[in-house]
């Protein structure tokens, strides 16, 4: 496998995720909790260019994240030239489009999005499972990133169950002026606990059938009473008057999404919430993880 041979660049589109449900089902032995989710991607993406180089550089233009041995991007790459034994080395530019410390998963989207663009910058022929074991060593998320689409995922996020697609809808995110650290959301719920634990099952057969309705009955999240995100009511309101047949918070927060039947309600409502909050979004469900655009 030579590293002058095949192609010089490529760039990837990685989608950013949703929590249609997330519940909190216990403490495993290492210490962990012990989640229950549905996870969907959608059609708001970082952009990662990748260019064979003799060093491991990373740039992120326009960014407030730092570029630095603790991004998950560089942890990505590292574990990819470990893994693969190859002595070479990348350039990449991390083009984010997710906001951070969001619940949406864009840490993980960026190092799923390295590990698949290596995998074809160099030609390494990694299986999606071997892709995956590389990720979970990274991050939680990271294997969900890479298969993307509508999924069930357990455990610490290590048991993935891919689903059919979800029911057509379209997706308004809005995302406050803060962020959320996930351990300390985790914290909290150990201090507090939760009133809202969703029924994963009904939400998993609900997509099973196509019911979107029976898909939104089903949704919650056990960690938004404790997250700290101030604004998770507020958004919640808004996003319900405008039509939203539901709207949670995503992961451990900030962000808030309605899920609409359509494109011009989730629209109108993003115009509405513009007004107040600054990052807002409209997506629709992805119905895959980390690719290869060129």
């Amino acid at each position: 496998m030579s590293k002058l041979t095949g192609r010089s660049s490529v760039t990837v589109l990685a989608p950013a995720k949703l929590n249609l449900a997330l519940d909190v089902v216990g403490l495993l032995p290492n210490g962990y909790h012990d989640l229950d989710m549905t996870m969907q991607t959608i059609t708001l993406y970082e952009r990662i260019i990748l260019r064979r180089s003799p060093y491991l550089d990373l740039t992120l233009p326009g960014s407030p994240v730092a570029p630095n041995e603790k991004n998950t991007a560089i942890k990505a790459a590292l574990a990819f030239f470990d893994y693969t034994g190859l002595l070479a080395g990348v350039d990449i530019t991390v083009h984010k489009n997710v906001p951070v410390r969001a619940g949406m998963a864009g840490g993980s989207a960026d190092a799923a999005g390295v590990l698949v663009g290596l995998n074809a910058l160099y030609d390494a022929r990694l299986s999606m499972s071997e892709l995956c074991a590389l990720g979970a060593k990274i991050g939680a998320d990271v294997p969900f990133a890479l298969m993307g689409g509508t999924c069930r995922v357990q455990g610490v996020g290590d048991l993935i169950k891919a689903l059919p697609p979800m029911p057509e809808c379209w997706f308004t995110v809005v995302m406050p002026d803060y962020g959320v650290s996930t351990p300390e959301a985790f914290a909290a719920y150990d201090r507090v606990g939760s009133s809202s634990h969703p029924d994963c099952a009904a939400q998993e057969a609900a997509i099973r059938t196509g019911d979107l309705e029976g898909l939104c009955a089903a949704a919650g999240n056990a960690l938004e009473e404790c997250s700290g995100a101030r604004d998770n009511q507020s958004i919640k309101t808004l996003l319900r008057q405008q039509g939203a047949v539901t709207a949670l918070m995503t992961g451990s927060g900030a962000a808030v999404f309605g899920v609409f039947r359509d494109r011009d309600s989730a629209c109108r409502a993003a115009k509405a919430a513009a007004q107040r909050w600054q990052q807002v979004y409209v997506a629709q469900p992805d119905r895959g993880g980390a690719r290869v655009l060129r």
